[in-house]
């Protein structure tokens, strides 16, 4: 097959996973006979500095005319002025909501050799996998704001057919797994919640009855998300309880670097980037993680382009190169030493051309 994908390194160490990740489309792309054509282009501060704004308006039309977008890491404290008026994070929001990826999907898996980097016991978190549905283009990050000398306001908005389309999305999604769906709100307290929660329970009625479909408040949820993490399967809720649900889940892993997300809409079109921010302090010594955007490069492969084996094969490699002892430094194991951004893409390539399952 023949796609575009316009690649945003951006900056901190986005650039160092973004590029590995790339090495691994290519690998792809020969190995199983694809045609990939890569564009790169500025978002976030480094869009900021060379252009001006971070959402430039070459960087918008060329994610506007491919079939996927591969995102690194945006921002850092060459930019965290909390009183700007301009900001690397509008980039990549003014991004979401030109593509219209509405759905954000994050996948939290508990890998077996990565047990010893969680800070939860083995046993607790052994065959966790947490498909996280997280509504993306809505709610309090886009509402309007206000700021006086002494008082701020952010106004959560959501509408019934924003909810409808994301709930949508997670049960058709439970549909391929076990079918058990947990939404999660604050509808005790919250206006937004309690329209959410009975928007979400009328079409479960309607449309998805042989769903189990169960509410959970939001605190609830986050306690339970490290008492009983194998209690989730699919988990749906709005875009701020969804952003920091997954960041706490992310210690699930043992490490933010090695989870991937994937930002879907009603086409073929996703932006693809892995979960972590652009760790500055680490940004160009060649040990951060590329495992979460190497697994992002897996979900595009799946979503944008239906390539479920070329898809498996980039999963299988990654957890291949884990089981062999290939860890950066925010996982390594004393035993087995550390390894460098570029060592692990090479083994992740490797890993893939080697097994005789593609073949």
């Amino acid at each position: 097959m023949k796609a575009t994908i316009t690649l945003l390194p951006g900056d901190g160490i986005g650039p160092e996973v973004t590029h590995e990740a790339k090495r691994v489309l290519l690998a792809i792309a020969e190995f199983f006979g694809h045609q990939f054509e890569m564009r790169e282009a500025y978002l976030g501060g480094c869009a900021m500095d060379y252009c001006g704004e971070p959402l430039p308006e070459r960087t918008a039309q060329l994610c506007l005319e491919s079939d996927a977008v591969l995102l690194g890491a945006i921002g850092g404290p060459k930019w965290d002025n909390p009183k700007a008026t301009v900001r690397p994070e509008q980039g990549l929001l003014g991004l979401r909501k030109l593509l219209d990826v509405y759905a954000n999907l994050r996948p939290v898996r508990a890998f077996e050799p990565l047990f010893h980097a969680s800070p939860l016991k083995p046993e607790r978190i052994q065959g966790v996998d947490i498909a996280v549905v997280r509504e993306l283009t809505s709610g309090i990050y886009f509402g309007q704001k206000t700021r006086t000398s002494d008082t701020a306001t952010d106004e959560c908005i959501y509408t019934k057919d924003e909810i409808e389309r994301i709930a949508r999305f997670a049960f058709e999604l439970a549909r391929t797994r076990t079918g058990h769906v947990v939404s999660v709100d604050k509808a005790n307290v919250l206006e937004t919640s309690r329209l959410w929660r009975e928007t979400v329970t009328q079409l479960a009625e309607r449309e998805y009855p042989t769903l189990h479909l169960e509410h959970m408040l939001v605190d609830a949820a986050a306690m339970k998300l490290i008492q009983q993490p194998s209690y989730f399967d699919v988990l749906v809720t709005e875009n701020m309880f969804g952003d920091i649900l997954t960041d706490e889940a992310s210690v699930i892993s043992g490490s933010l670097g090695v989870l991937p997300s994937a930002s879907l809409g009603e086409g073929h079109r996703g932006l693809y980037e892995p979960v972590h921010g652009s760790a500055p302090d680490i940004a160009g010594l060649g040990i951060a993680n590329p495992i979460g955007a190497i697994l992002s490069v897996a979900l595009m492969l799946r979503h944008s382009f239906a390539l479920e084996t070329e898809a498996q094969a980039v999963e299988t490699a990654v957890v291949e190169v884990m089981r062999a002892g290939m860890f950066t430094p925010d996982v390594a194991l004393p035993e087995h030493g550390q390894v460098t951004t570029r060592q692990v893409g090479e083994a992740v390539i490797a890993a893939i051309t080697a097994n005789e399952a593609w073949y």
